[in-house]
This record gives C-alpha cells, sequence and structure tokens, in this order.
C-alpha cells in the first residue's frame, strides 16, 4: 500500500467527476482513501471558486484540513484564482499548502502526491474496476461528456477557469456508460458546463461504437445513452441543457420513457437564469429568452409527463422591478416544476461588476424571497396533482420508517425526494438502489409520501 490520501471534494457534479478520476488513479496505484483526517497521511481538496460564498467554504475546508492533519494538496476552480495583484488566492490564505492546481487537473495532482508520499509498488493493486472509483452511491453516477463553455456570461468565469469547450469522445463517452451501467449503476446523471452545446468544438465527429459510426452530437449521444439504459432497466437524466432549437430533437426520445420505464428520463434541467429579454442581454446569455417560453409548451405538448428543472438570479444589475415581475410572470406560465434561485453576488473577475445600476443587498434578497415564494407555489400545486398516481421511485436509503427514494422528477440533491411508508408485509423490505412502483398518498413541503 503506497499510502492513505483524504480526499474533500466541494462544489458541483462536475467538480465531482475530476474527483472521481483522480482518486481512480490514486487507488489504481496503490494509494488507500482514509475516511477521516486522523487517517491521512495527505489530504487533498478539490475546491469551488464561482461565487463568493463557495470560495469561503472552499477556503474554510483547506484551513480545517491543514489544522488536523497538515499536509494538504489544493486542486479544483479556487485554485486557479487570482487576486487583484496576481497572487495566488489560495496561498495568500494558506501558505502551508503543499500545493496548488487548477480544475481538471488529475496529472498534477498525482505529480503533487507523488512528490510528497511516493507511491509504493505493488502490482495487485493496480486492479480496479472498469467504472473507476465513485464517490456517489453505487446505484447512481455522473458522466462527464464534455469540460469548458463558449459563452461569455457576464456572471460567471467559467470559461477563464475551466477554458473553452472541449468534448470527450462519442465513443469514450458511451463506453464509459457501459462500464456504469454494467457496474450497477442505475442512474446516469449527464453533466457538462453546456450539454447541448456537445460535439460542436469537434464539428460533431464521427466515432464508433458497438461497431457502427455515431456522432458527437446531442441527438445520437442521447438516443446511444438511452438503448444502453434500457438493456440495464436504468435511467438516463439530463442536466445543463441549454434550449437551443436541436433540444427538441430529444423529446420523443423521453417522451418513450413513459411506455418502457427505463432509457432517458422526461427531465431537463435548463439554466435559464431569467426571463426578460433586456435583463438576458446584459447576462449575454445564448438562448433567446423570448422564445422559451414557446419552446417549454411545445416540450410539454411533445412530452407530457416532462419535468424542468432550473435555476434564475434575482437582483442582476439594473434588474428594474418590472423586469423581474416580468420573470414571477414567466414562471406562473412556464409552470417551472422544480426551481432555485440565487440573490445575485458579485463575483470577482465576472463582467456583470461592469455593468451600472448594481441592487442592494436588501432588494436582491427580497427579491430571491418573492421569487421562491411563487416558486413553491407552483410547485405544492404540481405536487398535489401527483397524489393519487402510481409513480416509479428509485430507493436511495432505508430506515425504521421505511424508505428514501426519488422519482423520475427527482434529481439527487437537488430536487425533492419520495418518502416510502413501511410496508404491510414483513418479508417485504427496501433495498437501497432498486426500483420500486408506490401510489403517493400525500405531499410534504417539496417531497411526495407513498406507499407500496
Amino acid at each position: 500500500m503506497s499510502g492513505k490520501i483524504g480526499f474533500v471534494s466541494l462544489g458541483c457534479p462536475k467538480a465531482l467527476v475530476d474527483a472521481e478520476r483522480i482518486v481512480t488513479q490514486l487507488r489504481a496505484e496503490g494509494y488507500e482513501i482514509a475516511k477521516d483526517y486522523a487517517g491521512s497521511d495527505l489530504v487533498v481538496v478539490n475546491t469551488c471558486g464561482f461565487i463568493d460564498s463557495a470560495v469561503q467554504e472552499s477556503l474554510d475546508a483547506i484551513g480545517e484540513a491543514l489544522a488536523e492533519n497538515g499536509k494538504v494538496i489544493v486542486t479544483g476552480c479556487l485554485g486557479a484564482k487570482k487576486n487583484a495583484d496576481g497572487s495566488d488566492v489560495v496561498t495568500s490564505v494558506h501558505p502551508k499548502v503543499l500545493a496548488v492546481t487548477g480544475p481538471h487537473a488529475a496529472d498534477e495532482v498525482l505529480t503533487a502526491v507523488h512528490q510528497h508520499l511516493p507511491k509504493a509498488h505493488d502490482p495487485f493493486s493496480d486492479l480496479v474496476p472498469k467504472a473507476g472509483v465513485k464517490l456517489t452511491p453505487k446505484h447512481y453516477a455522473y458522466l462527464k461528456i464534455s469540460e469548458g463553455c463558449n459563452h461569455r456570461c457576464t456572471f460567471c468565469i467559467i470559461p477563464s477557469l475551466r477554458g473553452d469547450l472541449v468534448s470527450r469522445p462519442i465513443g469514450d463517452v458511451l463506453l464509459e456508460a457501459q462500464h456504469l451501467f454494467e457496474a450497477g449503476v442505475k442512474e446516469l446523471l449527464v453533466v457538462s458546463q453546456d450539454t447541448s452545446a456537445y460535439g460542436v468544438d469537434v464539428q460533431y465527429r464521427t466515432g464508433f461504437w458497438d461497431g457502427r459510426p455515431v456522432k458527437a452530437k446531442l441527438f445520437d449521444m442521447v438516443e446511444a445513452l438511452g438503448k444502453l439504459a434500457r438493456q440495464h432497466d436504468a435511467w438516463v437524466r439530463l442536466h445543463y441543457v441549454y434550449p437551443y432549437p436541436h433540444v427538441d430533437e430529444i423529446l420523443p426520445i423521453m417522451a418513450g420513457f413513459a411506455d418502457e420505464g427505463s432509457g432517458v428520463l422526461p427531465y431537463l434541467d435548463i439554466p435559464m437564469q431569467h426571463a426578460h429579454p433586456d435583463v438576458l442581454k446584459r447576462m449575454k446569455r445564448p438562448a433567446s429568452g423570448e422564445k422559451n417560453l414557446d419552446r417549454i409548451q411545445a416540450w410539454r405538448k411533445a412530452c407530457p409527463d416532462l419535468t424542468i428543472r432550473s435555476t434564475f438570479i434575482a437582483g442582476f444589475p439594473g434588474e428594474t422591478e418590472e423586469e423581474f415581475n416580468y420573470l414571477l410572470e414567466f414562471m406562473r406560465e412556464a409552470k417551472i416544476d422544480r426551481a432555485g434561485c440565487f440573490a445575485y453576488s458579485p463575483v470577482e473577475g465576472a463582467k456583470a461588476n461592469e455593468l451600472d445600476g448594481a441592487l442592494p443587498d436588501a432588494i436582491r434578497n427580497e427579491r430571491q424571497a418573492r421569487f421562491m415564494a411563487v416558486a413553491e407555489e407552483i410547485s405544492t400545486q404540481l405536487l398535489q396533482a401527483k397524489v393519487g398516481k402510481r409513480i416509479k421511485v428509485i430507493v436511495d436509503a432505508v430506515n425504521g420508517q421505511g424508505g428514501v427514494g426519488r422519482s423520475q422528477s427527482d434529481a439527487p440533491e437537488i430536487d425533492g425526494l419520495v418518502h416510502l411508508l413501511p410496508t404491510d408485509k414483513i418479508s417485504k423490505k427496501y433495498r437501497v438502489g432498486e426500483f420500486v412502483k408506490a401510489t403517493v398518498v400525500g405531499t410534504q413541503g417539496h417531497d411526495l409520501i407513498a406507499q407500496l
């Protein structure tokens, strides 16, 4: 055994995938992943650097790791951030860290680990699962299809941290998906910075999968993932989908889920951020907000069971009361199933900081609260309409009160839950990772209550 590595991973699912790749390589080289600081020879902290609160959380995590262990390597988005004078953000606060790298820098992290905790040679420890080492529960996993983003939204610094769009070869994407399904994964969550743009950077290059040509393009990828999922009675869930016109093409695939019960879920995670055309222009968003309502209505006509999740920003610089009310009206008309909202927070290095009309914190927070009140009202109505219906649930946990799972409308950690009541039969027990059919008997906040 080469040594024990503690691992702390913060931030979005894309950062989690980076962490999984690092952990996979560490395990392949014979390192053991420790469960706490005390049992670690060295700690790797995978950071987030997007908004101020995430930066502070990451700095706090680094400080805790230093205090508890003393030997810390930092990676992730915060590692790429600089102060106004060009100095490194991390080392200016925590000068005792051993090394700092940016995002998707697995090779650099491994080099730093080798330097400070040299690996031992053990040929038997190189044997790791084909699917790699995952930090999620065994029954679901994230599949990252690309890195970086070609957009230059004024509130965002992701391109400066992660670079322009780089799509993975379609064959690699599908091979990883196959390995994950074969390893027992029942839900595959597709993530990227812009899932709809998959393949744009390589001009939709043709690759090969299962002996036939497949283009690196959204429709072709989704169709192939759906077929793989159905072979394993599994789900595929799409995240970070921008509402471009070509997204229309995948709705018939999602509509087929109602008949199959597996495949590509009728679920789209779309980061809309706002609805008013003028605010979207100030944000430099890539999709036209004026057409989003029409597009959503057309999608629901093509796929009646479609669930739409989105995130929005309240209090963006220059946002008027009229523009904010326009957003609330959009929410009511579009009936967004799952909605989150952030009060605008200036991010160091973002172009939005140069815009006129910055709003006071009180107004930003007040508008966020008003938005969430409307979102909760819509969610409550939509959940109440599910009472009495039979739904398919994937079980995430089992407890003394029954089980906890999610429906096709619920992504892990960000959406609601399904609380499964205890079964009537002693012989029938819930098992984590299995699918069950249950009847919705009530609601509780953003969650459903169901029984077999």
